[in-house]
């Protein structure tokens, strides 16, 4: 299947992509899927919960079919091998890094997924990864440091992304691997340190409890990591792993004294009333160089 050709602004050209997205409806999906309607992609979404992509005020100018990655007994909804790519997001169970059923449950439906879509056609894979892969490794790491996961999420990432390598050898197609770092942004989990924050502040609450805020890491919001995202499918030409990051490594400490001030608020910062996370290093953040946007 051929892709059409569109004029972007200024004279330049881009490619018109029919393009599949899993996981829609997740932190990155709900913000990734307007982004491509507006730059001329035709999208078909994919998530378990329709009610939740209904509501959702991109729903009327997508495709959407309900579909749960993890029921191993229904099979790949017919016409989604007509697609030019696939954008894999769907990932269930996190923030639990340390889970087993990353790999026992996850790793092989995705793996299933993900080969039946090629074998139905599809020629440009893009699937999200994650920093974890890295393991517990400090400071600047560039895409061809070695991945040493050390939970079970990071280790079945990097065992899925291991899979589809194996796969190229007897299916042809682009596999473009975005390396998540830091995500933030609207929507992003309840449970993650600044959703905490803002619900903290929003109750009123007079203190946040925290680490000790000196551990050094790489933040991106979610609308630049959607347009590095954008970047990578127009780009299928592009292969192997992409650090999806900022580059700039920031303290904990910092980060949030940072959007605290920008939230106007006066809470007290209650530094060390938690330990630091035994999953990740003290100090690790991605480098940006291999990325041209």
């Amino acid at each position: 299947m051929g892709r059409e050709v569109r004029r972007g602004g200024a004279g330049n050209e881009s490619a018109a992509v029919k393009v599949l997205v899993t996981g829609a409806t997740g932190f990155v999906g709900q913000h990734l899927v307007p982004l491509l309607l507006q730059r001329g992609h035709e999208i078909t979404a994919l998530a378990r919960d329709a009610k939740k992509a209904k509501a959702m005020s991109w729903h009327a100018r997508v495709a959407f079919q309900a579909f749960d990655i993890l029921d191993t007994a229904a099979s790949v909804p017919p016409g989604l091998g007509q697609h030019d790519a696939i954008i894999h997001l769907a990932w269930s169970g996190l923030p639990n890094y340390k889970a087993p059923f990353h790999f026992e449950r996850n790793l092989p439906a995705d793996y299933r997924f993900l080969k039946a879509i090629v074998q139905a056609g599809v020629r440009q894979v893009l699937v999200s990864g994650t920093c974890f892969e890295y393991g517990m490794q400090s400071g600047c790491l560039s895409e061809d440091s070695p991945t040493q996961p050390a939970n079970a999420y990071a280790f079945a990432k990097d065992t899925l992304r291991r899979f589809l390598q194996a796969l190229r050898a007897e299916t042809d197609f682009n596999l473009q691997w975005a390396r998540f770092w830091y995500l933030y942004g609207e929507g992003q989990n309840p449970k993650s340190l600044l959703s905490l924050l803002d619900a903290a502040i929003d109750r009123g609450d007079a203190s946040f409890d925290m680490s000790g805020g000196e551990q050094l890491r790489d933040y991106i919001s979610v609308t630049e990591t959607c347009g590095k995202v954008a970047q990578l499918l127009e780009h299928p030409e592009y292969s192997g792993v992409t650090n999806i990051c900022s580059g700039r490594p920031i303290s904990v400490r910092r980060l949030v004294e940072e959007h605290v001030a920008k939230r106007g608020a006066h809470i007290q910062l209650n530094l060390g009333r938690f330990p630091y996370p035994d999953h990740e290093p003290m100090a690790f953040w991605g480098s940006s160089a291999r990325t041209w946007i």
